[in-house]
């Protein structure tokens, strides 16, 4: 080879060279090489960069020249000879430090050089991975903490844990998490920050001028101060946060799912700065992060309000008061202390309901709660736990005349008149009261002795109390039995029929009957209507009664107008509950497509407490009288009523109640209200019926009144089916 091919060659050899370390300086990633004796001999403009000098300064130098730190060097030599020695590929990950003091995580592989199969050096490819490791650290605790917000963690735990991972990407910064609410500022959770300086923010009320949070939940907007010493909008809390070397704060909004805010994040540094991209794509991360915990622990908030707090009166919720009754009795037991219970239920106030309508009785709810408020001491538990009942918990009450003077005053304080849709009521309740842990050590048994002490309260006249004894448990597992004994009943339809023969006492012939239940107990014998009718209206089995007695006596009767194709019209009683529960029509409606029976025969009777002016009762009432149906006023002159009831009724009978028949022969009063009654019934065009007439003269005086449709035991004590046949055909 001649000079020149010879310096061909070596350029060409050059100009390789020139490529390849061209193509090796193209890539960030860091390259270099080492011989057997540790010494660079090749590598990138990226290491250069990383070791802070340049490629001459590399070539032929060894960790030892630029490495302050022996520790590193020691580091990077033992994995060199672990690579010569093995002559194996080694695959690192190693924090090393930046020449600027900051720390970056290296993935770093060594490979081996071999030429002729003799191991020469190795070559090295590093890559910053600390972007990626730190992305990975915070996603990996973003998950950790939506874990704690899914399983409902203490928000405070929560508020911590998000401040203490972004604190751990930016060392030096400190993070705080502020409520708002009701425009004040709220200590969330700051745990690096002085307790100090969160005292002194907690309670202030936002402003476009409150510092970097006040404002920000203001208006909504992120605020940047870059020094709170000079800048205007830390004027007056600037004393609270630089006596703790807090000079900047940078605040961004937290927000619900709806843009409404909720609070702000703040972070800190000790010296003035405005934030680089990084940390102000942290700061709206954070945001966001502690947006989802704010809004959870709102929900739950909301949800535990509304499960603890009693919509309508604001008072304890039956949930609430079961978790307080059951905390209390197990510190009541470790401490050996004694409280009492009180079952406070509300004398007749399904009348109100049934008069006035809900809406009243809502009114009557809320104000007998204020009061039951007002009358209880400060260490007292007041909870509503359905409708009209409500329970005190007393607490820190020995004696018995203290717990008596206590429900004393309660009956005061409810005992004043109230108010209601335009009329003046007074409201009366029935107290039951058990004692922990004399008459019960349970919240079931307590609850049950309390209750079982209401009931006789009730059973021995109203407005009164009654405290618990053991011989009530029985009277009340007796009253539980005969319910149950009949709802079998009603359920296997062993109830019977009878009716009440109505009369026209001017020609003695039957016009209507009345149907008419009876039960007769297997050991108690015959039990009267007014003990089974209330009971199966208490148990829910009033509704299937109705049902049955429609069908049965309506079959009857379409037997016995088949006998002489008389028309005869069936009188059958609607129960108040029945009535109120609004499904009648539908009950009747179906009953009519049913069963046969002319709708103009079939007269509904319903009493004059379910026949007020409440809109929703009239809106029944014509459903009914659209089916064809007839209806009456049952026992008319015993409510308070009666003359504002019909202007707005359109009823076809009224019957006068066996209270007035009963006096109508000795008592003139007696006679002119009876007398007035009638005149008002013909000026309305209604029918009328008398009930309970028993002797001749009570038949002339009302005769001469103008009443002739008769009923009672003068004429025909309630007969069977078969006595009503008799009466049609003879």
């Amino acid at each position: 080879m001649n000079k020149s091919e010879k310096g061909n060659d070596k350029d060409c050899q050059e100009d390789t060279q020139d490529l390849m370390q061209s193509i090796i300086d193209a890539t960030d990633d860091l390259i270099f090489v080492k011989d057997t004796s540790f010494k660079y001999i090749a590598g990138n403009k990226a290491f250069g960069k990383f070791i802070g000098r340049p490629l001459s300064r590399i070539i032929n130098y060894t960790d030892d020249d630029w490495f302050a730190s022996q520790e590193a060097v020691d580091y990077f030599r033992d994995w060199d000879r672990k690579l010569f020695s093995s002559g194996k590929t080694q695959d690192i990950e190693e924090w090393v430090d930046y020449p600027d003091g900051s720390k970056v995580l290296l993935h770093t592989i060594k490979y081996p050089i071999y030429r002729d199969q003799q191991l020469m050096g190795l070559v090295g490819v590093s890559r910053d991975i600390t972007a990626h490791r730190r992305a990975d650290e915070l996603n990996r605790k973003t998950s950790d903490i939506l874990e704690m917000i899914a399983r409902g963690k203490e928000a405070h735990e929560i508020y911590d844990a998000i401040a203490l991972l972004y604190e751990s990407r930016h060392p030096g910064m400190r993070c705080s998490m502020l409520e708002l609410s009701d425009g004040h500022l709220l200590h969330g959770g700051a745990p690096s920050l002085p307790q100090a300086y969160c005292d002194a923010v907690h309670g202030l009320k936002n402003g476009p001028d409150v510092g970097s949070c006040g404002t920000s939940t203001y208006t909504g907007a992120r605020c940047l101060v870059e020094d709170i010493a000079s800048d205007p909008k830390w004027t007056d809390i600037k004393d609270a946060a630089l006596p703790h070397g807090l000079r900047c704060c940078w605040s961004e909004p937290i927000k619900d799912s709806n843009g409404e805010v909720l609070g702000a994040f703040g972070m800190y540094y000790n010296h003035p700065a405005l934030p680089n991209d990084y940390e102000l794509q942290d700061l709206v991360s954070a945001a966001r992060l502690a947006g989802i915990a704010m809004e959870r622990d709102h929900a739950q908030k909301q949800i535990r309000n509304l499960a603890y707090t009693d919509e309508l009166t604001g008072l304890g919720s039956r949930a609430h008061f079961y978790q307080f009754v059951e905390n209390l009795i197990k510190t009541s037991k470790r401490h050996e202390r004694h409280f009492s219970l009180l079952y406070v239920d509300l004398d007749d106030f399904k009348n109100i309901n049934d008069s006035l309508g809900h809406d009243s009785g809502d009114l009557l709810l809320k104000e007998v709660a204020a009061r039951l408020l007002k009358a209880s001491r400060e260490t007292d538990f007041v909870a509503r736990l359905s409708g009209d009942e409500f329970c005190i918990v007393v607490l820190e009450v020995d004696e018995l005349s203290s717990i008596t003077n206590i429900v004393q005053r309660y009956f005061e304080e409810l005992s004043e008149p109230v108010l209601i849709s335009g009329r003046q009521h007074v409201p009366t309740c029935s107290i039951g009261i058990a004692h922990y842990p004399d008459d019960g050590k349970t919240l079931s048994v307590l609850l049950k002795a309390a209750d079982t002490a209401l009931y006789s309260a009730k059973e021995l006249g109203k407005n009164r109390y009654e405290f618990y004894e053991p011989e009530l448990t029985k009277k009340a597992d007796c009253r539980f039995q005969f319910e149950q004994s009949l709802r079998k009943a009603i359920e296997r339809k062993e109830l019977s029929l009878v009716y009440q023969p109505q009369i026209d006492s001017y020609t003695n012939e039957l016009v209507g009957v009345e149907a008419l239940c009876r039960w007769k107990h297997p050991e108690l014998g015959e039990i009267s209507p007014v003990e089974f009718i209330p009971a199966a209206e208490r148990i829910g089995m009033i509704k299937p009664l109705t049902e049955w007695v429609l069908y049965t006596a309506s079959k009857e009767a379409i037997d016995w107008m088949s006998l002489e194709g008389r028309k005869l019209r069936l009188a059958v009683n609607i129960s108040p509950t029945l009535f109120l529960d609004h499904d009648i029509v539908s009950l009747v409606k179906n009953f009519i497509s049913e069963s046969g029976m002319p709708p103009e025969l079939l007269q509904l009777e319903v009493t004059e407490s379910v026949v007020q002016t409440d809109s929703k009762n009239l809106e029944v009432l014509k459903k009914l009288k659209g089916l064809g149906v007839g209806l009456a006023i049952d026992d008319f002159g015993t409510g308070y009523s009666s003359f504002a009831s019909l202007k707005h009724l359109t009823v076809d009978c009224l019957k006068i109640d066996k209270y007035f028949i009963d006096d109508i022969a000795r008592d003139a009063h007696t006679r002119l209200l009876v007398a007035s009654m009638i005149d008002i019934a013909k000026n309305f065009g209604h029918e009328l019926v008398a009930e309970g007439v028993e002797t001749t003269e009570q038949v002339e005086i009302l005769h001469d009144l103008g009443c002739k449709n008769l009923q009672g035991y003068l004429f025909y004590k309630p007969l069977g089916s078969d006595g009503i046949a008799d009466i049609l055909v003879h």
